[in-house]
């Protein structure tokens, strides 16, 4: 077996030196956003927190999961991020299959439509009103349609199609298989990667979004947990026990953003290992075609 030259292993060690430092530089601050969750006021403002939780306080969590009104807002949040991704997924991979399509007319016009839109959009108080005229206020459409397309998403998408063989999808067709049946029983199981890997992308971006539901629902029942945790940080009271509890906040508040924080990330950080194994091919494979 061929040894590596000596300036390969050097090449190797300064690179795993590198990415040490990032993966340190970047684990740090989470984790110091989890230690500040579970600490006391005095020790965060004194600064003692680094990695370890100091003066042991479980008061913010407990102020949190008392309230009713969390587990609706987080039931609220599941329920908008599973449709919204369903949807954007299901619109998002048919219309990136059309446009695959080399031969289908109008195509180049398809394709500059959906350009079109990363660059220029009709504004907030036009999509405002135009979600109220069609009635799609405080519902969980006002936050699934608008945002159904992602255009990075369906060009990735699209460059990914365009690489699998073209004999695949013959051979489907001779085989009697429509166009319908070469998507579901051919292209989708052998584009796992990408659709993981999309789906990846749209979930954490609807579970994270805040600002759709901030303005386009009245009631705060309908609320996701995203806005209910910014009414927290901003001494709001978002719950029906909120009232009860605003008397603890003052001795919370120096790790109420921390908690919020570790409480929104914590589902998107258990979903992510499921799917982290077709994360890189996935993007890989739609962004570079050959």
């Amino acid at each position: 077996m061929h040894r590596p030259s000596r300036g390969y292993r050097v090449f190797q060690g300064i690179n795993g030196v590198l990415l040490t430092l990032v993966v340190v530089l970047t684990l740090y601050p989470f984790l110091n956003i989890v230690a500040r969750s579970f600490s006391g006021e005095h020790q965060i403002r004194a600064g003692q927190v680094t990695l370890w939780p100091k003066g042991f306080n479980l008061t913010t969590y407990k102020v949190v999961f008392h309230d009713s009104m969390f587990w609706r807002n987080y039931g609220n949040t599941v329920l908008y991020t599973v449709v919204s991704t369903v949807i954007a997924m299901f619109l998002t991979t048919c219309y990136a299959y059309v446009l695959s399509k080399k031969h289908l007319r109008g195509r180049t016009a398809l394709v500059g439509v959906a350009v079109f839109t990363m660059f220029f959009t009709g504004g907030l108080i036009p999509n405002y009103v135009l979600v109220t005229h069609l009635g799609l206020k405080n519902s969980v459409w006002a936050i699934a349609l608008p945002n159904a397309i992602s255009v990075f998403n369906l060009l990735v998408m699209k460059a990914f199609f365009e690489s699998l063989p073209t004999e695949l999808e013959e051979a489907a067709q001779i085989d009697g298989l429509s166009t319908y049946g070469t998507l579901l029983k051919v292209v989708l199981p052998l584009s796992k990667a990408v659709v993981a890997t999309m789906a990846l992308f749209y979930s954490v971006s609807f579970w994270n979004s805040w600002f759709s539901a901030f303005l386009y629902m009245d009631r705060a029942e309908l609320m996701p947990v995203t806005v209910y945790l910014r009414n927290i940080i901003l001494g709001a009271t978002g719950g029906s026990n909120a009232g009860a509890a605003q008397a603890q906040l003052t001795q919370v508040g120096a790790n109420i953003q921390a908690v919020t924080i570790v409480l929104t990330a914590l589902p998107i950080l258990c979903v992510y290992p499921f799917v982290q194994r077709y994360f890189v091919s996935g993007v890989m494979l739609g962004a570079v075609k050959g």
